[in-house]
């Protein structure tokens, strides 16, 4: 199979999806008003509830979407083959992440702003907004945990990526200040700020003082600095602290401040990624020797693929982003199309390019089976594989391979950073919303409830070590993210149903998706509690709290359709 034939077919399904579907979705389904006062509007505090372009909210909620998972996802997932990884991808996309996406951050805009987790409550009740706030929780715990040690990783294999993704922080935020915040255009400042940024990493690809490389500065691999610890693993912790210090901040600030600018800044990266590596396919034209399907001996791809590859087809992460910073953003009901229907567009074309990288990097299909001997190694390998296909692409430009390498990673860790300091944002919503729901008010105060967000998700990441040393902790409860993630997303699909069978319009867009992503994640969390996680009692207590959890908001649901009961929203003006 060619490579670009694949992308060809891939691309022409992602467009016609948003084209045809979602504008059906958008008219005949949600039925968006641009005359809605949004929530933007309705509650202007300047912080959080800010009127946006939607350019620049489609940057944020994409960015902050995409994070490192729809690389890592198709990455790992090839390990089956490239076309369930490439259906799932694109189908999973059109018809499941579009709606779902769209959906939760239409819901939370029509409902004053409100997160996910409340809306649970105004359709199934407040036990199964506990419920949904607990496994919420968790998946954000895990999210953050796991992107600080890529990023922590990345910095230690591709120091010449660090000062580039640094210097973006005081560009984002001289842009937000002078440009956004006084409504001034910031395409021109982006682009610029962009340039900066790649031309410090080709200049630090070839100067080694500008790469900055913590491991060399401590004496090297197999000096042992500080409280016993080597260079490696000191370097480890230096990074996570400072990422946490970072994220604290980060996610404090107003969104225009740093927020938007600087996702406004890693849209155009996203662009011109994409554009480098279909150009660098164009001028290859390499075949994907990756194998079209593989039987495997150790995980099979049915019901795993489907929780592998969740952001890039569908994740329940999404619909955070959507009714937690997305939603309070939106200027016009009518801009929820692109940037719901259209961010899951984007994170679906980033995926789709994860597929075709890892399957056109090797030479031959027995050198991509050296490489992919078992999920475990799938797992390992995945995402270094994505950097080095990607900079193979790239050199179909004439791009050297080591400035390709290090712009791929800073592609990765941008989008990582951004996934963190959301995901910190989120959590502080989560626990102040906890803290008004058992009037612990000490909750609702932003740097209370931040501190409690960071410490928490830090303690994850260094205490409990795993194979990888310190650092690597949110590594032990990773194996829940991809279940956790497709059970919230299948519960958000269902929250959307109900809100269409009250209204009394079609709910098979939302209803036939939620079905199969729940009998899916179900049967994947059987199968990993009954096989793979026996005898590792953590994971087996937290997958089963949260399957029981999962299992009881479904029979909520269920009564409430019985019974008919239930709060009618305040979604009407």
């Amino acid at each position: 199979m060619s490579g670009i034939l694949l992308a060809i077919i891939g691309m022409i399904i992602l467009a016609l999806g948003y084209r045809f579907y979602s504008k059906f979705i958008a008219r005949r389904i949600y039925r968006l008003d641009p005359k809605f006062q949004t929530p933007a509007h309705q509650f202007n505090d300047g912080v959080d509830f800010v009127p946006t372009r939607k350019s620049v909210l489609w940057a944020h909620h994409f960015t902050s979407i995409a994070g490192a998972a729809p690389i890592m996802g198709p990455a790992i997932a090839v390990y089956w083959g490239w076309l369930p990884a490439f259906l799932w991808v694109v189908l999973g996309t059109v018809f499941a992440a579009g709606v779902h996406d769209f959906g939760a951050l239409f819901l939370s805009q029509r409902n004053k702003g409100l997160s996910i987790g409340t809306l649970a409550n105004r359709l199934i009740g407040r036990r199964a907004k506990l419920l949904f706030l607990f496994i919420i929780l968790l998946l954000l715990l895990m999210v953050v945990a796991v992107f600080a040690w890529v990023i922590a990783s990345l910095f230690i294999d591709y120091p010449a990526s660090v000062i580039s993704v640094l210097i973006q922080i005081p560009l984002a935020v001289l842009i937000g200040m002078y440009f956004l915040r006084r409504g001034k255009g910031i395409l021109i400042p982006s682009i610029i700020a962009l340039a900066v940024m790649y031309g410090t990493a080709v200049i630090a690809s070839y100067i080694p003082a500008l790469q900055i490389d913590l491991v060399q500065y401590l004496g090297g691999e197999d000096a042992t600095v500080a409280f016993g610890l080597d260079a490696v693993t000191m370097a480890f912790l230096i990074w996570m602290l400072i990422l946490f210090a970072y994220v604290y901040v980060a996610s404090t600030l107003p969104v225009w401040k740093l927020l938007q600018p600087r996702d406004y800044i890693n849209a155009h990266q996203t662009f011109i990624g994409i554009a480098i590596f279909l150009l660098g396919l164009l001028f290859l034209n390499p075949e994907v020797t990756a194998p079209t399907t593989r039987s495997v001996d150790d995980v099979s791809w049915l019901p795993l693929l489907f929780i592998t590859i969740a952001c890039g087809a569908v994740s329940g992460f999404h619909s955070l982003v959507a009714s937690g910073t997305s939603s309070k953003q939106l200027d016009k009901e009518t801009d929820a199309r692109l940037v719901g229907y259209g961010g899951a567009v984007g994170e679906g074309l980033v995926a789709l390019i994860s597929i075709i990288a890892v399957g056109t990097l090797f030479a031959t299909t027995d050198d991509f089976l050296a490489a992919y001997p078992s999920f475990n190694v799938a797992n390992e390998e995945g995402l270094g594989n994505f950097i080095e296909g990607a900079a193979q692409l790239a050199t179909g430009l004439f791009v050297p391979e080591a400035i390709a390498t290090t712009i791929a990673a800073v592609i990765v860790v941008s989008f990582a950073a951004t996934t963190m300091d959301t995901g910190t944002r989120l959590m502080r919503y989560i626990i102040s919303e906890i803290g008004r729901e058992y009037k612990a008010f000490a909750l609702t105060k932003k740097h209370v409830a931040t501190s409690i967000a960071v410490g928490a998700t830090l303690i994850l990441v260094l205490l409990p070590e795993d194979e990888r040393g310190l650092g690597g902790g949110g590594y032990i409860l990773w194996p829940l993210f991809g279940t956790t993630n497709q059970l919230l997303a299948g519960i958000v699909l269902m929250l959307i149903s109900i809100w269409l069978v009250r209204k009394g319009r079609n709910f098979l867009v939302s209803f036939i998706p939620m079905v199969f992503l729940i009998v899916m994640t179900i049967y994947a969390l059987f199968t990993q509690l009954a096989t793979e996680w026996w005898g590792d009692s953590l994971l087996v207590v937290l997958g089963s709290i949260v399957l029981a959890f999962a299992l009881w908001i479904i029979l909520e649901a269920y009564l409430l359709f019985k019974n008919e009961r239930g709060d009618k929203l305040e979604d009407d003006q």
